[in-house]
């Protein structure tokens, strides 16, 4: 009976991934579109964008310390989703400068509490041994979500305009608050949930300090990896779709859907291989086959004049982007055990990775302005190199990385 509820349990985790997919992205870019059609310019659609990002990556490593010490994190998480909903849900009842710059800082800011507080009921339900396969389950669902609720608001946008996004975004919220309650709180081990061990989970058990975490240098070069990698990966599929567009007259909307779909589509297998490899071969066999990944895709878009290479280009994407979506909660998991900080170091890491992801645009930017888009996609093909030169660096001088790189025992 015990077993038939913690399977019960999981099914609701499952189902949270899929819905918190919608809900975590708020709007995304309906946003921009909504804001056009209301007259604002494209550079203030840009600092308001800019500004909701911002305001994540400032508050994930934080909310990551409040994922760790809250007891209650289906109450935290299932609070969260409310004030995104509501908070994307203002630019439609008050609409106006202030409430479009509130909503989106907003949104930023507290869709940052989803990864790790997700991530501490996860580890929390099914411990370090059990982390690979359900972070591949957690990953397949949420590009699931993805996927489907992107065609659902598309159909819906089509028909009743940018509203309609909203409410099936909404509908998901109240699709998150159901499977909330549906996760006994019982499977989840709160000392087990923030990295503390099964033997330290006891009253007198205590984190290690917060000096200690910032000074891993193993912790310090995971994030340092993920920056290069985001460096390569977040501008190459804006600069794709406009290149394309520049180049060979397609259809902006229809290729950039095409696009989300075949890298979607991939993700999901590749995010349930990545678990199975992960348990036999360890977290550093997906860090490495994802940092090679990337630069193949930025060659293939960089030599393959063609509207068709958005097919291998965006297979490679969800390859890359796939694996890294289980290896890197799981890998500070496993670096941080019997820390007690395992939420606050994987949001100091996205912390790190979204500073790669800022400058990626720029950086792309820059190369395709002033040189060539073929010049701009073999530049981020060299970010993710020293990503790898990095990890492998890194790989082999300390041993906490070391140990979470190689295969469970």
């Amino acid at each position: 009976m015990h077993a038939e509820s913690k399977t019960r349990s999981l099914t609701f985790l499952s189902l949270l991934c899929f819905a918190l997919a919608d809900v975590r992205d708020g709007l995304g870019p309906f946003v921009g579109v909504f804001l056009q059609g209301k007259g604002w310019l494209p550079d203030e659609i840009g600092y308001v964008m800019t500004a909701g990002g911002l305001a994540g990556m400032l508050c994930t490593t934080p909310l990551g310390a409040l994922a760790d010490r809250a007891d209650k994190k289906r109450l935290l998480l299932g609070a969260t989703v409310i004030m995104i909903v509501v908070a994307c849900g203002g630019i439609f009842l008050w609409f106006n400068t202030f409430s479009v710059w509130t909503s989106r800082i907003l949104q930023g800011a507290l869709a940052a509490a989803i990864a790790p507080t997700l991530s501490g009921i996860t580890l929390g339900m099914v411990g370090q041994k059990g982390l690979p396969a359900r972070l591949g389950k957690n990953e397949a669902w949420n590009h699931f979500g993805n996927g489907a609720t992107a065609v659902l608001g598309t159909v819906v946008g089509y028909y009743y305009g940018i509203p309609g996004v909203f409410f099936v975004m909404a509908v998901m919220g109240v699709l998150c608050i159901m499977c909330l309650g549906g996760i006994n709180p019982a499977h989840i081990n709160n000392a087990t949930a923030r990295g503390l061990e099964e033997n330290q989970g006891k009253p007198d058990a205590a984190p290690i300090p917060l000096r200690a975490l910032f000074s891993d240098r193993a912790l310090l070069a995971i994030a340092i990896t993920l920056a290069f990698f985001h460096l390569g990966n977040a501008a190459m599929l804006p600069l794709l779709g406009q290149s394309a567009v520049a180049r060979f007259d397609v259809n902006p909307a229809a290729y950039t859907g095409v696009t989300v779909i075949i890298a979607q589509v991939t993700m999901i297998a590749t995010a349930l291989l990545g678990a199975w490899t992960a348990l036999r071969r360890g977290y550093g066999m997906l860090f490495l086959i994802a940092l090679l990944a990337l630069p193949v895709r930025g060659l293939v878009a960089g030599f393959y004049d063609s509207p068709w290479s958005v097919v291998p280009v965006q297979i490679l994407d969800g390859i890359s982007s796939g694996l890294m979506g289980v290896a890197t909660p799981g890998i500070v998991a496993r670096i941080l055990r019997g820390s007690g900080h395992v939420n606050l170091g994987l949001g100091f890491v996205l912390t790190i990775q979204g500073l790669g992801a800022a400058f990626s645009t720029t950086y792309g930017g820059l190369f395709a302005h002033y040189i060539s888009y073929n010049a701009a996609f073999l530049a981020l093909a060299v970010a993710p190199c020293m990503g790898l030169a990095v990890f492998v660096f890194a790989s082999r001088r300390y041993r906490s990385l070391a140990d979470a790189a190689t295969a469970f025992n």
